[in-house]
């Protein structure tokens, strides 16, 4: 293929996660509010009473539901469309291992999205709520604001646990391996330690709570790169072996 076929191919994977990310948003508008009513049943705002200081804030709690539901549907495919972008460079072993990895993307993220949930958003959510007690203020919430609030929390720590498979993915393009990312491992470790500081209440078992699960997820992924590198090496050695000498 030349450089454009290769471009057309790319738009049209792209245009294709562009569609499917629009019907999520339709399907996420319908469930909207079913979703909204079990969050607000759930600890610690069960019985809280929010507020609108807008008129747009009732369709922004809308939109920002439907934005989170359509990134849902829209994770998995752009994983597929991504693996059928570069199957042709890839060996038939390669695409079955590479394909193997879609569903997981859906996966990790919604194992991501109970932990930021149950775990991080209560901390950080308690805290900011015994601040307020402790300074006398009246806790009127806005709608708009709780929202965003917690998917600021949620959303980026969901997507952190995307780390496996993502360097997983790349390993098996032979993008990465396992000695570049140990020698990334104290730039990686910097950098989920202040993701873990900037999501949670500023003390030290709020963010050890974060940061370590995160410091264990880049772990794990440099042991599954080392078993998918190994895997490749193994299958070079075997080709050598049986065609180096012809």
């Amino acid at each position: 293929m030349t450089l454009f076929d290769h471009i057309g191919e790319l738009r049209r994977r792209i245009i294709f996660i562009l569609v499917i990310l629009v019907i999520g948003m339709v399907i996420g508008l319908i469930l909207a509010n079913p979703v909204y009513q079990f969050l607000l049943d759930q600890e610690p705002v069960k019985g809280m009473k929010f507020y609108a200081f807008s008129l747009w804030d009732g369709i922004g709690m809308y939109m920002k539901f439907a934005l989170v539901i359509a990134l849902i549907f829209a994770l998995p495919a752009t994983a597929f469309q991504l693996w059928a972008f570069v199957r042709p460079a890839l060996g038939r072993k390669e695409q079955r291992a590479a394909l193997m990895f879609v569903p997981f993307v859906l996966i990790m993220f919604l194992i991501g999205l109970a932990f930021s949930y149950y775990v991080v958003f209560p901390m950080a959510f308690n805290f900011t709520t015994d601040v307020a007690k402790h300074l006398n203020l009246e806790e009127n919430y806005g709608i708009i604001q709780y929202f965003t609030f917690l998917f600021n929390i949620v959303i980026p720590i969901s997507l952190l646990f995307e780390l496996p498979i993502v360097i997983m993915f790349l390993t098996q393009l032979r993008i990465v391996n396992p000695k570049r990312l140990k020698k990334m491992r104290r730039l990686a470790y910097f950098l989920l330690i202040i993701v873990g500081i900037v999501v949670t209440p500023p003390d030290f078992i709020s963010d050890s709570l974060v940061a370590v699960p995160l410091i264990l997820l880049y772990e794990v992924s440099v042991m599954l790169s080392s078993v998918v590198y190994g895997k490749q090496l193994k299958a070079a050695q075997a080709w050598e072996e049986e065609y180096g000498d012809k």
